[in-house]
């Protein structure tokens, strides 16, 4: 969808992630997604009278491990309030969230676009609360309230209205997700959403400084929804000044089906919730000897190992960001090549290319084809560089190998005995090549002719029919320089 030039967007995104705790955020329920519905309460997730929240202390390590990745600044005290409203998938009428005093500031998510340029998007604030629950609408019957989700441990993150595009959002959206699976404080599932994603719109003349009126668009549920949704709405808003209308605050609902936003309900401000101080709960208090823990437990970060793939093992830009877009398809490259390298005692970067190869093509074809995690695939790293290995010392061709590969996907056995059981060794005799040299030119006279006139496409066929002869296991190498030789002394 094509924006008008002569304006531009104004985007600040709130992305909500549910955080990989095992209970809730005030109580010792479980978090389980997908169980029979109203079965993970309890009084203090209800909020019965008489009882009292306790505060989980893993959300509090999984928003300080987030704070520190995004360059925020932690707050050594920070405080819980009641956020007002009253719905009917929230039993205890407030919400318990963080305003005021929240635990991180100040910080910012560096995003790439697609020609290479790096932005640096600012984060007002990210602080803890937790979940409503769930209104199901959409059953023939009236609507109906799930609660399992009252109490879950969220973290809200807000940006600054920083992201001049739809495209920019994406790419904002995509970092983040990626950083709080690499961190492992969530799982990222949009679907299921354990990421959700709000966003501020507005448009102004470009050139202008001041702001222009913002709506809230809401209910986007994956990555291509967000930008589809924020480019219809600044559309919207473009063609309502052009015709001399006006932007009313407001919040919309996407429509995916449709591809329209509609209007929801007047966007509230602030005051709307009656924000104050959770009489139940004490403040916050992280000290330095907190905050330096949890730095040095801080894995490499998914662009900062992306950068590292580049410039350190040679690896294309492409290749590297492929290799680093979920953090366990990267510590199995990266397992896979230090094994290869201990095994041909090779340094890591004359082996990197060959295992992003096999990495990016067969591994991750499997697990699209097989819809399974890295964590379920049936070829671990060890055995994946030993295969590659017997391509480095010829033992198998390339072309050999793909067939132990696929041997190997549904047997425990090592590729060397794999290729010993199913005699697939190499052919690397120089006399036994030969003899089906002589016989392939002999046989192809025509094709010789051509190739003696000066037409070296030709050469292709002589290989592709020698190979076909070999059943596949002649040595390439060895293969193409007999081949070189005998016409070449054909020509003399």
């Amino acid at each position: 969808m094509k924006l008008n030039e002569n304006y531009e967007p104004v985007i600040g995104l709130e992305v909500h992630a549910q955080m990989l705790t095992k209970t809730k955020a005030f109580c010792g329920c479980p978090t389980t997604f997908g169980v029979e519905p109203n079965t993970n309460v309890c009084p203090v997730c209800l909020g019965m009278p008489g009882t009292l929240p306790v505060l989980n202390l893993e959300l509090v390590e999984f928003v300080l491990r987030l704070g520190l990745a995004t360059n925020c600044t932690v707050a050594p005290k920070s405080i819980f309030a009641r956020k007002n409203y009253f719905y009917p998938d929230l039993p205890k009428g407030y919400q318990i969230s963080q305003y005021e005093e929240p635990i991180c500031t100040g910080g910012h998510l560096v995003i790439e676009l697609e020609d290479g340029v790096r932005r640096r998007v600012g984060i007002t604030r990210i602080h803890m609360e937790e979940d409503a629950g769930k209104s199901i609408h959409d059953l023939s019957v009236d609507t109906l309230v799930d609660v399992n989700r009252c109490g879950v441990p969220l973290i809200e993150i807000v940006s600054e209205p920083d992201i001049r595009s739809p495209r920019e959002a994406y790419h904002y959206l995509y970092r983040m997700r990626q950083l709080v699976t690499y961190l492992g404080i969530c799982d990222g599932n949009m679907e299921e959403g354990s990421l959700r994603c709000d966003a501020n719109v507005s448009v102004r003349p470009r050139g202008q400084r001041e702001y222009g009126t913002k709506t809230e668009v809401k209910n986007m549920n994956s990555f291509r929804n967000v930008e589809r949704a924020l480019a219809y709405e600044i559309n919207r808003q473009m063609q309502l000044i052009e015709d001399h209308g006006k932007v009313v605050q407001e919040t919309l609902l996407w429509d995916a089906n449709q591809n329209i936003a509609v209007p929801m309900r007047s966007k509230e401000e602030a005051h709307d919730y009656r924000y104050f101080p959770d009489p139940d709960l004490v403040p916050v208090l992280v000290d330095e000897q907190w905050v330096g823990r949890i730095r040095r437990q801080l894995a490499e970060l998914p662009l900062a190992r992306r950068d590292r793939f580049v410039d350190q093992l040679g690896l294309p830009p492409y290749d590297a960001e492929v290799l680093t877009a979920e953090k366990g398809v990267a510590d199995y490259f990266e397992e896979v090549l230090a094994s290869l390298s201990e095994l041909n005692r090779k340094p890591s970067r004359e082996n990197a290319k060959a295992v992003s190869n096999w990495v990016m093509t067969d591994v991750l074809r499997i697990m699209s084809e097989r819809k399974t995690t890295i964590s379920g695939f049936p070829v671990r790293p060890v055995r994946l560089a030993a295969m590659i290995g017997l391509v480095h010392d010829g033992t198998i061709s390339g072309t050999i190998a793909k067939d132990v590969f696929e041997e190997m996907l549904n047997s425990s056995d090592d590729p060397k005995t794999i290729v010993q059981r199913k005699g697939l060794s190499q052919i690397s005799d120089s006399s036994s090549i030969e003899l089906v040299v002589d016989d392939v030119l002999r046989v192809n006279s025509p094709q010789v002719e051509k190739y003696l006139k000066g037409n070296e496409k030709v050469f292709g066929f002589f290989v592709g029919e020698t190979m076909k002869r070999l059943r596949g296991k002649g040595n390439p190498g060895l293969v193409n320089d007999i081949l070189r030789q005998k016409l070449s002394a054909l020509k003399t």
